[in-house]
């Protein structure tokens, strides 16, 4: 296996990974509220690479006999112009997608990506990485917990 940088001709494996991953959510989602809308597969992978090459990130693949086992994308988002009347706003890169196909899930793939993301933040002068992590996807949060990552918000929600 070998992490590269995203490449036009891994564009349907993308795609694939990333309905994978919204499926899971789906399954998840004890609010219901979650849904793999039929445009997703053509529209998701695309959004998210604009999103990416608009913000300063980088989108990271681990390919293995030329398929897509796992990605990784992440962004330098801006701040607000008023973020720092409450806010220090050291600079920070954003983990915005993580997915490794459910085959081989646990193999350590996931920790070379994030490793790979980490240390393109670092290069580019990030003090901290966020990441916003699924409330029901147990699996997840522990995955970040043990790469030693904290919970610092949280959102709450109610059905009225």
């Amino acid at each position: 296996m070998q992490i590269v940088e995203y490449e036009n001709k891994y564009l349907e494996d993308v795609k694939d990974l990333l309905v994978e991953l919204e499926e899971h959510i789906v399954s998840i989602d004890k609010d219901h509220l979650d849904q793999v809308h039929p445009e997703y597969r053509e529209k998701m992978a695309v959004l998210d690479l604009e999103e990416v090459n608009k913000n300063n990130g980088k989108c990271y693949l681990a390919v293995e006999n030329n398929k897509v086992i796992g990605l990784i994308m992440g962004c330098i988002f801006p701040y607000d112009e008023y973020d720092y009347l409450d806010y220090k706003c050291p600079k920070r890169g954003e983990i915005t997608e993580l997915i490794v196909t459910n085959k081989i899930r646990s193999n350590g793939v996931g920790q070379e990506l994030i490793n790979k993301m980490e240390e393109y933040f670092k290069s580019i002068g990030c003090e901290y990485v966020i990441v916003d992590v699924f409330a029901y996807n147990d699996i997840g949060k522990n995955f970040y917990n043990k790469k030693n990552y904290h919970t610092r918000m949280e959102t709450m929600i109610k059905k009225i």
